[in-house]
């Protein structure tokens, strides 16, 4: 049982540490662009690492199930709401979130 303790211990400090230095990279960033980058270890790497501290703990029970299906879909969540704050924060920026004709121009030349 001590065992099972420290283990879940740890895997429940590294969660806090991920999310922890996911913190100072919000805070050190620059603009929104950047600060995404560092949402996701914390919306993704912690939840799995609780959910695995969990399973360590419990074992095969209601819980544990419960857990990884939380954690499911917050796995399949993930991506839709990063591209959906960018498209709101470039919506906020510049009034729409598709690229300008200018910009669309410019991509064009590079291409050919």
């Amino acid at each position: 049982m001590i065992a099972r303790d420290a283990i879940a211990d740890i895997l429940l400090a590294l969660a806090v540490l991920v999310v922890a230095s996911a913190s100072v990279g919000v805070l050190a960033m620059r603009d929104a662009y950047q600060k995404l980058h560092y949402v996701t270890p914390a919306a993704l790497v912690a939840p799995a690492l609780v959910a695995a501290a969990v399973f360590v703990e419990a074992g095969l029970y209601e819980n544990t199930g419960e857990t990884l299906v939380a954690l499911l879909f917050m796995v399949i969540a993930g991506p839709y709401l990063s591209h959906a704050t960018v498209r709101a924060i470039r919506v906020r920026e510049k009034g729409d979130w598709r690229p300008d004709p200018e910009d669309r121009a410019a991509a064009g030349e590079k291409e050919q």
